[in-house]
């Protein structure tokens, strides 16, 4: 049973981070019937760090503290991506699995977890601006980035900032049951579990193309989303065979010419949802897709979430 928390903090801890798991596992809520945990935070790194934000804190425990924890948090941190970890942290991280406990990372703390080889083969979420970094530096484990959190087994992994909340609630409704993963949300004043991932929040830029050979036709899709055309029609366009066309469209794109059109669809549903009160219904119509089932099919495919659920998150229930 998960009673006693640790959390590692390193120099340039990002403070909410930090709060989200000292508000869940930190906050004392006996009065009202929910367990507590023996909870503490542990320097890596001397008695006081900065915290990203600029102010510094004390920490009155050491390294020490993580070998009696049921569960050692890492919350994120300035740089983390980009920065060496001390070896007694990451020796302190692999003993803890060893000994059965569990360890969670909130955002970009993953890599103190991927720095001490505990997410080898394993999958793991960041906040999607790192992902890709994640993927350079540890290409034995799978980055998934388009999901709030990660369960493997004694490693849980959390994407940006709130979906460290998502992941700890997440700890206490495997450890305690949902009522009381329910209390605590309220508590809070969040949502007890998320519906999607962070794909909805992922900046989605137009691709840019490799070459210049289908670059008016890209231009000409854009402007015509809402058109059924062919491969033939838009290789007669780039004034290409189709054979040739779908050729250069793949090493300039990397997609296939449906999948290009189909992404872009999304991007602008995505759009008028957050910035129009069209039905989905019409803006099924606009983008292409032609009902509003075949656009709720692809969004939450692509998205993770239905548009009313994502215009809820991103206007407010009131547009929805």
């Amino acid at each position: 049973m998960l009673r006693n928390v640790a959390v590692a903090l390193l120099d340039g801890v990002n403070p909410f981070e930090l709060g989200v798991v000292c508000e869940v596992f930190g906050t004392d809520r006996t009065d009202e019937g929910l367990p507590a945990y023996d909870f503490a935070v542990a320097s890596a790194e001397g008695p006081v760090l900065r915290t990203e934000a600029g102010f510094t804190i004390r920490v009155d425990h050491g390294l020490e503290r993580l070998e009696s924890a049921d569960l050692i948090a890492v919350p994120a941190g300035r740089s983390f991506d980009a920065r060496s970890f001390p070896p007694e942290l990451l020796d302190a991280l692999r003993r803890g699995v060893a000994r059965g406990a569990r360890v969670a990372s909130v955002c970009s703390g993953v890599f103190v977890l991927a720095a001490a080889g505990l997410l080898d083969g394993r999958r793991a979420t960041v906040h999607w601006r790192h992902a890709e970094e994640l993927k350079r530096q540890y290409p034995h484990l799978t980055v998934e980035p388009d999901v709030l959190y990660i369960d493997e087994g004694p490693v849980i992994t959390s994407a940006g900032t709130a979906a460290g909340i998502d992941a700890c609630l997440h700890l206490v409704r495997k450890e305690h049951g949902s009522e009381v993963a329910n209390r605590i949300a309220r508590r809070m004043v969040v949502p007890p579990h998320r519906d999607g991932g962070q794909a909805q929040y992922i900046e989605r830029p137009v691709p840019r193309t490799g070459g210049d050979t289908v670059s008016d036709v890209l231009v000409w899709l854009q402007e015509h989303l809402d058109e059924e055309v062919t491969v033939e029609q838009l290789a007669t366009r780039a004034l290409m065979s189709p054979r040739t066309f779908a050729r250069r469209f793949q090493q300039e794109t990397g997609t296939t010419p449906y999948r290009w059109v189909l992404g872009q669809r999304v991007l602008l549903a995505q759009r008028l949802l957050e910035g129009t009160d069209e039905t989905v219904d019409a803006i099924a119509g606009r983008t292409g897709f032609g009902t509003a089932a075949a656009l709720r099919h692809h969004f939450v495919r692509a998205v993770g979430t239905t548009p009313n659920a994502y215009r809820r998150t991103f206007r407010g229930p009131e547009a929805a």
